[in-house]
């Protein structure tokens, strides 16, 4: 592209061009490979190792899906109250409501273990790039697949010397790069203190992913081990000083997937099919839940939390398709991957051994569409979304891979993975026959739908039956609600389970061997030359690049650094801190502008000039929900709960202009436990303590 016209893209767009710049926050970086150099240019700052490893073994990770930082030393965790809406559901019955009307544990006997909650916290990275590459070194499609998945697998079980270790083999730089992520296993996980559904979720979905904010998104945990809770040296000291504009701040978390580093052709499809596709069944259960809340208190309550997730999704993949679908912004993609071919095409020898891959990336992607639709409803079980089928699915997978040899097993049933999934199958959690009912009604009927009423296993489900009535047939006639049922049947093994009757069991017998077919065909034709190509440009980044650039996050752990700071928009400057004033102001007593009554009653006692929530630059996207925000003294200054609306297309690059984390400050969780709840116990556990800062 000629000067002139480079001089006309906006800064944004250079950064997609020509990688990091100094002057850009942009980066979820892995802590063996922080760019401290960068931030000391910057922000005068030079984070040491020291700093860095106190950072990462405080820091913590929740298995569902979101993060959380250790808060003292005995196992306090700090995350989102979305992130443990689920727990709140399960612990709730139609007497008591703690979804929405808040909990808190007066004292340690009275903190509630949350079902199949996982927290971990990492403990070691070691590189393995050299054991899984020599592993697959000349092989391509099942070969490379299965070489692959026996390497990780061995990895991992030499690492998991007990069940209280997880070890998970990570894949970086889309192949370039294996780590092995050696941490702590905490599954006593148990619920502290959660304020009411209407303050953590103040604006519902009118604010979502807007700032200015007003919300109290915040909860905290606590780890046990062997029924008392678990001593952590290493965790955050809790800020009381007020963060100011301008200031540093540091996120750790574990962000869950960007696709930053896609081919074009991936993101065609990303854009063409599978964020169109992902939208229109996110709209269809929309549809469903917000009808079956209408039926009555006790269908509203045992479907809110899965609702706010629905709207949660539907308005983060919106974002990533009008990302997209900007013209400039998909534009500067193309230029980007044009220009960093055509420095590999200059020399000869690079452009034979690495300018075959984006043609077989193309191939794969290719494959992709061709099964898709039968991948996305049999293997993803999007046509059986049901808790009672993924518990049928296990037992049945678990039969048939458990015999073999660790290596040869579908990967989440590899021995490192077996404490993970086993804490899952035997949750007490509740289950409730008529969601459950609706749900899968749902998905069957997308099911038949997608495939066709001529498809052979369609006309095998169905014979006689519409959806609703298989779906009531398996759901209403299966015992796997009962634990110890599902506990027999895993520890029977392959006998007991080819001898079940039980429908859901039937059911999940008669689709595997069409999911399995269709898994091979993704693994083999897509996953294996995505991942073999991956590794070929990852290396002809390095050799151009260095290690100068970040791996595309991966729902492992990650530093971002940024400051405290507003964002143009509508033509002025948005302000990045709010205070509780303001939450008073914008409540209407209407939904959903309701705050509680316990905040009404104590708006006489607060300081309304205390900040509530902020924005920062700092680089994070879905899964660092609950990523606590530090300065540089590792002091908690807030808790990360969203991201601004051009942080939605955060997804597929950065612009260090207008993308925003948002977050609750501190000090404003001290002042709710304090005045509003009456949390006293936790306050005090939070309160600075010099001798237990764990650095």
């Amino acid at each position: 592209m000629p000067i002139l016209d480079l001089l006309k893209l906006p800064s944004a767009l250079l950064v997609l061009l020509f990688g990091f710049q100094g002057w850009s926050d942009e980066g979820m970086w892995t802590f063996d490979n922080f760019p401290s150099a960068q931030v000391k240019r910057k922000y005068g700052f030079d984070p040491s190792r020291g700093w860095l490893e106190h950072v990462q073994l405080a820091s913590a990770r929740l298995a569902q899906g979101c993060s959380g930082s250790f808060v003292s030393s005995s196992g306090l965790v700090l995350t989102n109250h979305h992130c443990v809406q689920r727990c709140l559901e399960q612990l709730s019955s139609e007497k008591q409501d703690r979804l929405s009307g808040g909990f808190y544990a007066q004292q340690e006997s009275d903190e509630l273990r949350c079902p199949g909650l996982e927290v971990d916290q990492l403990l070691q990275i070691s590189d393995v790039t050299a054991r899984v590459q020599s592993a697959t070194k000349g092989l391509s499609g099942a070969q490379f697949h299965d070489a692959q998945k026996a390497a990780m697998a061995q990895i991992e079980k030499e690492c998991t010397t007990n069940r209280d270790l997880r070890c998970d083999v990570i894949t970086l730089y889309q192949g370039g790069r294996y780590q092995l992520y050696q941490q702590q296993r905490f599954q006593d996980v148990r619920i502290v203190f959660a304020p009411e559904l209407e303050a953590a979720h103040f604006g519902g979905e009118l604010d979502n992913f807007n700032f200015p904010r007003y919300n109290l998104d915040a909860a905290f945990l606590r780890v046990y081990r062997d029924g008392r809770p678990a001593r952590t040296e290493h965790h955050f000291a809790w800020s009381t000083r007020p963060a100011s504009e301008g200031e540093l701040s540091f996120v750790s978390g574990n962000p869950g997937h960007t696709h930053r580093d896609l081919t074009m052709a991936q993101l065609e499809y990303e854009r063409d099919v599978g964020l169109p596709n992902t939208l229109f069944r996110l709209y269809e259960e929309r549809g469903w839940l917000t009808e079956f809340q209408t039926r009555g208190a006790e269908q509203r309550r045992i479907s809110t939390a899965r609702l706010l997730r629905t709207e949660n999704s539907i308005k983060g993949n919106k974002g990533r398709l009008a990302a997209l679908g900007d013209p400039a912004f998909f534009g500067s993609k193309a230029v980007a991957e044009r220009a960093f071919r055509a420095k590999i095409d200059r020399q000869p020898a690079r452009r034979r051994l690495y300018g075959v891959a984006w043609d077989a990336v193309a191939a794969s992607v290719a494959a992709l569409k061709q099964i898709r639709v039968r991948y996305v409803a049999l293997e993803a079980a999007q046509g059986f979304q049901s808790e009672l089928f993924s518990f049928a699915r296990q037992l049945v997978r678990a039969s048939e891979e458990l015999p073999k040899p660790n290596p040869e097993r579908l990967r989440e049933f590899a021995d490192s993975r077996l404490p993970a999934l086993t804490h899952s199958l035997f949750s007490p959690a509740p289950i409730y026959d008529e969601l459950e009912i609706e749900s899968l009604t749902h998905s069957l009927s997308r099911f038949r739908e997608d495939l066709g009423p001529d498809d052979p296993l369609v006309r095998k489900l169905f014979a006689n039956s519409a959806p609703r009535e298989l779906a009531e047939t398996v759901v209403r006639g299966t015992k796997l609600k009962e634990v110890q049922l599902r506990k027999s049947l895993y520890d029977a093994g392959k006998k007991a389970v080819d001898a079940s009757e039980d429908p859901m069991i039937v059911l999940a017998k008669t689709i595997d061997p069409d999911a399995r077919a269709v898994r091979k065909q993704f693994e083999d034709k897509v996953e294996a030359p995505e991942v073999k190509s991956g590794e070929l440009i990852a290396k002809a980044r390095f050799e151009i690049y260095g290690t100068s650039i970040y791996p595309d996050a991966t729902f492992s752990a990650r530093l971002s650094y940024g400051a405290i700071k507003g964002f143009p928009e509508g033509g002025k400057e948005v302000t990045p801190i709010t205070s509780f004033r303001g939450a008073f102001e914008r409540a209407t007593g209407k939904e959903p502008f309701i705050l509680p009554k316990k905040w009404l009653d104590a708006k006489p006692r607060l300081d309304l000039d205390i900040p509530l929530n902020f924005c920062s630059t700092n680089d994070v996207i879905g899964g660092n929900s609950g990523s606590p925000v530090i300065n540089k003294n590792a002091e908690v200054t807030g808790v990360i709960f969203d991201g601004n609306l051009a942080s939605l297309g955060g997804d597929y690059g950065y612009d260090g202009r207008v993308n925003r984390s948002i977050a609750v400050h501190s000090t404003a969780i001290l002042e709710a436990l304090e005045k509003i709840y009456g949390a006293t116990r936790v306050a005090a556990e939070l309160r600075p303590n010099p001798r237990a800062s764990g650095r």
